[in-house]
């Protein structure tokens, strides 16, 4: 399909630069089938919207500090991880990237240093980081938080983010994005969801840097997405399975949740246990097979996800979706606020 058929207008205000406090008072549009009228909630209000029974999904990724600002020489570089391939090498993006050439060494500040290694197809660079702490470390110490650029480009990140840009749930550290639709959930909803009878599982997608960059390709069928590794447990799955046989309905909490749901799930509809990478492209014409909903933020103009959300309700459904929340002032991207969506 072509690429612009998923292009619409977002007015600047309408970019959301800190989320709702407290974060379950975000509105939340409620979209229905493919003809139901929108209905203008709050977050808070999900357990009314829901049936006991349901299951909501969770990302307990934790996002690392993966922003990092670096010399070679008099040279500046930025560079924001996106994915672990080793032990102590990660690929990243990088900015005045031409300035640096394999095998030059990077001080990255506060004794961090990275190797250039090697340059990928898609201009990215694997950096080997030297020493014997763990990489982890190195970032706690030298890295930030790597806002999405719609954000880092009008302010810089501060102390309210280390907080603001982790979910609840966050636990397994790995992610240089966090999974946004989790950031509205509170105790007090997680509480209140538990007793309508709405269970949660949890599953772990490391998000990359890779979910934010624009889609240049003029055709939906010459884009090729950046992978990422995720893990579903045996247990988790087996639940969810339990969940569908009994009539209920698995709701993914973002779009990261269902991307690796789906990666999970073969022709017959089963959630199989998975560990690995997953590269999954969702556009309209696919046949969705192990979720029945889902809760997500409002996206980018002709990204990736907006071409998800399409596939699941339909492009002309979710173009009008996102003129109502344009028009209602619904706050968009990662801090902004949230939809339903359950076909």
């Amino acid at each position: 399909m072509r690429v612009d058929l998923f292009d619409f207008d977002l007015p600047a205000e309408n970019i959301a630069l800190r989320p709702a406090d407290p974060r379950d008072s975000a509105r939340l549009l409620n979209i229905c089938g493919p003809s139901a009228p929108f209905e203008d909630w709050r977050v808070s209000d999900l357990p009314k919207l829901l049936r006991a029974g349901d299951c909501l999904v969770f990302n307990d990724t934790r996002v690392i500090p993966a922003q990092l600002e670096g010399r070679r020489g008099e040279a500046r570089i930025g560079a924001t991880l996106h994915k672990r391939e080793g032990l102590r090498s990660w690929r990243a993006f990088v900015r005045n990237a031409k300035r640096v050439k394999i095998g030059d060494r990077i001080d990255f500040g506060r004794d961090v240093f990275a190797l250039a290694v090697e340059r990928g197809d898609d201009g990215s660079i694997l950096f080997e980081f030297e020493g014997d702490e763990p990489v982890e470390l190195l970032l706690e110490r030298a890295g930030t938080m790597p806002l999405p650029p719609y954000i880092a480009g009008k302010r810089a990140a501060d102390e309210r983010d280390l907080d603001d840009y982790q979910t609840m749930f966050a636990r397994e550290k790995g992610a240089v994005a966090a999974p946004t639709a989790a950031l509205h959930f509170t105790p007090r909803l997680m509480e209140a969801l538990a007793a309508a009878g709405i269970a949660s599982e949890t599953l772990t997608l490391h998000v990359g840097a890779g979910t934010f960059l624009p889609v240049k390709a003029d055709d939906t069928d010459d884009h090729r997405m950046h992978a990422e590794w995720g893990r579903i447990e045996a247990d988790v799955a087996d639940r969810l399975n339990a969940v569908r046989a009994a009539g209920g309905r698995v709701i993914s909490v973002g779009t990261t949740s269902l991307r690796l749901l789906e990666s999970a799930t073969g022709e017959d509809k089963v959630i199989r246990p998975f560990a690995g990478d997953t590269s999954i492209f969702i556009t309209p014409g696919y046949r969705f097979r192990a979720i029945d909903g889902l809760m997500t933020n409002f996206h980018l103009p002709k990204s990736t996800l907006f071409m998800l959300v399409s596939a699941l309700m339909g492009r002309e459904r979710m173009q009008a979706a996102y003129a109502h929340a344009i028009a209602q002032g619904y706050r968009f991207y990662s801090y902004g606020d949230s939809s339903l969506l359950l076909p």
